[in-house]
């Protein structure tokens, strides 16, 4: 007998330690990753995005989990460009499956979710603390120009102290002036940083992309090497 949303919630929130409200708060992938970790105990935590509204995190998500589902033999195909969506038919459905799956394959005893969350949480926030001073993640021509903009303003601080004993009466001008140049400066830093920002998120998303049809390349592949080997051994019955 199918749940209703309710139970399944009910259910969800219950084994993963959750307060979702809606089904659609699925489609993120992560509560399905922790389903078959309850499971197996095999899902590469520290990689599953729980705090994100990323839809390319999203992606990351599923295709760990798919790499687990192919690890285990888990015949199901997984419809991420409809799940993503976070639609509730489609998280429906697919939790649903989720459910029967458990149901027949969980091993019993306890699972803590909790601590498996706080497991991935910390060793992430080790990786961007580490990450951070250096600001890896900008492509170096862009940090290069955020460095020379940012650096600019005080090579000519020291030569306008100079002339401020020498001409009093324009410093308020040259006060403003200032103050212009700094403002134009901190704005086009601000652009920079956008710009790097949305070029790595679009980098990740074509890189998750490829990945993707590379992995349907050689599925499709293995398919057809299976069909041609047993197609080879069956007796020719032409023969007879």
């Amino acid at each position: 007998m199918t749940e209703s949303k309710t139970e399944l919630l009910g259910w969800l929130n219950d084994l993963l330690s959750l307060n979702y409200s809606s089904i659609e708060q699925c489609g993120s992938g992560s509560a399905f990753c922790q389903i078959i970790d309850s499971i197996y105990g095999t899902v590469p935590i520290t990689r599953i995005k729980f705090d994100t509204k990323n839809e390319y995190d999203y992606v990351s998500n599923y295709k760990i989990l798919q790499a687990v589902f192919n690890k285990h033999k888990i015949e199901r195909n997984i419809p991420i460009d409809k799940l993503i969506k976070c639609r509730y038919s489609d998280n429906l459905e697919f939790l649903q499956w989720m459910k029967k799956y458990w149901d027949a394959f969980y091993p019993g005893g306890g699972y803590n979710a909790h601590a498996r969350r706080e497991i991935a949480m910390k060793a992430q926030l080790r990786t961007h603390t580490a990450k951070s001073p250096t600001s890896p993640s900008l492509p170096n021509q862009l940090r290069s120009s955020v460095k020379s903009l940012q650096g600019s303003p005080t090579g000519k601080q020291s030569l306008e102290s100079r002339e401020w004993g020498s001409r009093p009466s324009s410093s308020k001008a040259r006060n403003v002036e200032q103050d212009r140049k700094v403002s134009d400066l901190q704005r086009q830093v601000n652009e920079l940083r956008a710009a790097a920002d949305t070029l790595e998120r679009e980098r990740n998303f074509y890189y998750l992309k490829l990945r993707d049809l590379e992995a349907h390349v050689l599925e499709k592949m293995e398919v057809r090497i299976s069909s041609f080997s047993w197609t080879s051994t069956q007796p020719n019955q032409n023969l007879h």
